[in-house]
């Protein structure tokens, strides 16, 4: 592996660092954006237990704000129980919204990653281009120089490939991932506030 960045060069280096960071991102989101995490299909019921019991404090409405997504959610929803539906659904939305946010966190720089990986390695290929042609001299060549030069550009231009094209797909796997769980959140958000609207009614 040390020989192959040597080979290499400098230019493997922000390659090198972005397969890092696209690795650390990867393992993030998928410990993250589990079902069981951000939309567990338990809350809602135990939820209308509370309300049937009467339990929802400002104490269980802090518990439940600080248990998943979709109870940040929920949180919302009860905190504005006592007002008007259109209120109430505009809590939900912003909540919702905020949620939204936090589940997108970093997919961003995993896409960046995945679209500025080849430019990079492509650099690498150019500067490895550059020490190519400067092995031929009028005297003759630079049989050293010409290896260098063909390694650098080969080396970094798999590179480039090789971070792109795991953060590529795994960026459209959370995608989906989050578009999915922002569906299952709004249903079982609709689902409470038709039952808050209800018991008012």
């Amino acid at each position: 592996m040390l020989s192959i960045i040597e080979a290499a060069g400098w230019p493997i280096w922000p390659l090198i660092i972005a397969s890092v960071v696209s690795l650390a991102i990867i393992a993030e989101r998928f410990y993250t954006l589990r079902e069981s995490a951000v939309a567990p299909k338990t809350l809602l019921p135990e939820v209308q237990e509370w309300l049937a019991k009467g339990a929802v404090t400002k104490d269980a409405c802090l518990r439940l704000e600080n248990h998943s997504p979709l109870g940040e959610i929920f949180a919302s929803a009860l905190c504005h129980e006592s007002t008007s539906r259109e209120v109430l659904k505009e809590a939900v939305e912003e909540s919702g919204r905020a949620v939204t946010h936090k589940l997108e966190r970093y997919l961003t720089t995993l896409g960046t990653i995945a679209a500025v990986s080849p430019l990079l390695g492509l650099l690498g290929t150019v500067i490895g281009m550059v020490a190519l042609f400067g092995a031929f001299t009028a005297a003759g060549h630079d049989v050293a120089q010409f290896a260098r030069g063909i390694s650098v550009a080969l080396y970094n231009t798999a590179m480039g490939i090789i971070v792109a094209v795991p953060s590529m797909i795994f960026y459209r796997h959370f995608r989906a991932k989050v578009d999915s769980l922002v569906v299952q959140m709004e249903q079982q958000a609709i689902k409470l506030v038709e039952i808050l609207h209800g018991e008012r009614n």
